[in-house]
C-alpha cells in the first residue's frame, strides 16, 4: 500500500490550538469494527462502553520540558532546540530551528550562558547531535528554562504557558522520559478512572517513552519500507498480572493510545501472552499486522500520512478509519493533540 492512500482533507480551523477547560469535556467518536457503525458521544460516556473484567491499559510516561530556547555564539541569533534522545551523558539527538544555521561546530548558549552546546554531527534525517558543556548541568537548565514540547501544528503567537505544563500531561504521568504526550490519555480524569474501577474495570499501567519515532514523517511511498524508530518501554510483572487476570476472566484489553498499543504488541509472545519486558520497542505496525493483545483502542485523531494513522488503520481497517475521519470533519470534531478522540471497539 502507498502512504498516499492514507490522506484526508482537514480544514485548518479544526486543529485544536488549546485544551478544553475540562479534560473530560471532549467528544468521542465510537467506531464499531464489527458492523462499521459510527456513533457520536461525549468522552464522559466512556464507562458505559467498558465492562468488568475489561482491562484499560495506560501509558504512564511523563513529558519533560524538552524545548529549549538559546542563542547562537557569537552572533546571538535565536535557536530553538527540541531534545529527542539522550545518547550519552550530556550528549543528545535534537531537532533544531533554524537548522541550516547549526552546522557541525556551531555553538549555542542557554540559560544566560549557564550551559553551552556544540553541534558534533548532522544526521541524514535532519536531526543534530549536540554535546552540552560543562557536564552535569543540563537537567538544571531544563528545569529552569525548558518549555513543554508542543507539536508544530499548535501555532500560537505566545510561547507554551503554565496551562500547557499541566494539560500536556496525563493525570497519571509518573515516569519521566517522553518528548511528546501520549495524547489519548489527556482526556482521562481521576473521577473517570475511579468510576471505571468501581464498575469492575481493571487498570494496568505500563511505560513507553514517546520519542521522535512517533511523530517522524513517513518519507517513503511504499509503507512496507517505513520503520518507526525504537522507543524505550517497560512492562513490569504487576501490569502483566493485571492484564492476564482480566483476559482469563473474559475481559478485553483496551489500549489508551497508539504508544500503549506499540508497547503491548512489542511484548506479546507468539501465544498472544504479554510478558514482562524492558527495552526498545522497534515494532512498526501497518495494515496487515495481526494484533495479538489489543482488542479495543482509545485514540486521538492523527495527521494524514502518518505512522500513527497507519497503526489505527491496521487495527480498524483503512476504509473504516478514513470514513470515520471524514465523519469527524463533517461534524466539526477537534483534531490532534488537544482535540477529541475515537473509541474503536
Amino acid at each position: 500500500m502507498r502512504i498516499s492512500d492514507f490522506d484526508y482533507e482537514l480544514p485548518e480551523e479544526l486543529i485544536a490550538q488549546h485544551p478544553l477547560r475540562l479534560r473530560d469535556a471532549s467528544r468521542m467518536l465510537v467506531v464499531n469494527r464489527a458492523d462499521g457503525t459510527l456513533r457520536d458521544e461525549q468522552f464522559v460516556s466512556l464507562p458505559t462502553y467498558l465492562r468488568a473484567p475489561d482491562c484499560l491499559v495506560l501509558n504512564n510516561t511523563k513529558v519533560f520540558p524538552a524545548r529549549l530556547i538559546g542563542r547562537r555564539v557569537p552572533s546571538g541569533g535565536t535557536v530553538e532546540v527540541l531534545l529527542l534522545r539522550e545518547i550519552d551523558a550530556d550528549v543528545w539527538q535534537v531537532l533544531a530551528r533554524p537548522a541550516r544555521r547549526l552546522r557541525v561546530g556551531a555553538r549555542v548558549s542557554f540559560g544566560q550562558t549557564l550551559i553551552e552546546a556544540v553541534v558534533t554531527a548532522v544526521n541524514n534525517d535532519g536531526t543534530r547531535v549536540i554535546h552540552f558543556e560543562p557536564p552535569g548541568r543540563l537537567w538544571q537548565v531544563i528545569d529552569d528554562i525548558g518549555e513543554p514540547p508542543l507539536p508544530p501544528y499548535i501555532k500560537r503567537a505566545e510561547a507554551p504557558d503554565v496551562e500547557d505544563r499541566e494539560r500536556y500531561q496525563t493525570v497519571y504521568a509518573r515516569e519521566t522520559g517522553a518528548v511528546a504526550a501520549p495524547t489519548a490519555g489527556l482526556h482521562l480524569t481521576p473521577q473517570i478512572l475511579d468510576e471505571l474501577q468501581n464498575g469492575g474495570v481493571n487498570i494496568a499501567k505500563i511505560t513507553l517513552h514517546v520519542g521522535y519515532g512517533t511523530f517522524e514523517p513517513v518519507r517513503v511511498e511504499d509503507i512496507s519500507e517505513h520503520r518507526v524508530l525504537p522507543e524505550a518501554f517497560n512492562i513490569d510483572a504487576k501490569a502483566t498480572e493485571v492484564i492476564d487476570a482480566s483476559r482469563k476472566a473474559g475481559g478485553r484489553v483496551i489500549a489508551v493510545g497508539t504508544t500503549t498499543t506499540r508497547a503491548l504488541e512489542s511484548a506479546a509472545s507468539a501465544e498472544r501472552d504479554v510478558t514482562p519486558a524492558r527495552g526498545m520497542a522497534n515494532l512498526t505496525i501497518t495494515p496487515g499486522y495481526n494484533f495479538r493483545v489489543v482488542e479495543a483502542l482509545l485514540t486521538n485523531f492523527h495527521l494524514p500520512r502518518s505512522s500513527l494513522l497507519l497503526l489505527v488503520s491496521a487495527f480498524a481497517g483503512r476504509d473504516l478509519v478514513l470514513e470515520a475521519y471524514r465523519h469527524a470533519v463533517r461534524e466539526r470534531y477537534r483534531f490532534y493533540s488537544y482535540g477529541d478522540c475515537m473509541l474503536i471497539l
